[in-house]
């Protein structure tokens, strides 16, 4: 999120075989969306990935 937004992420990574699932989890809504990358991805592309895909769902449902 923008640094100006008071929304607090949370971030959870798994690693699955080969992949790595990055789960990001609005606190204020409970509202959560996953990304899945190859493991050789850097934490913080796949971070950036999720918050954007959250982005996107928390205004597709006018959380935002």
């Amino acid at each position: 999120m923008p640094a100006d937004d008071p929304r607090e992420v949370l971030f959870e990574f798994v690693r699955v075989g080969s992949v790595v699932k990055a789960i990001a989890m609005d606190s204020a809504t409970g509202i959560e969306v996953s990304v899945m990358g190859p493991t050789t991805a850097g934490q913080a592309s796949l971070q950036q990935l999720a918050v954007q895909k959250l982005k996107a769902r928390l205004a597709r449902e006018g959380k935002v």
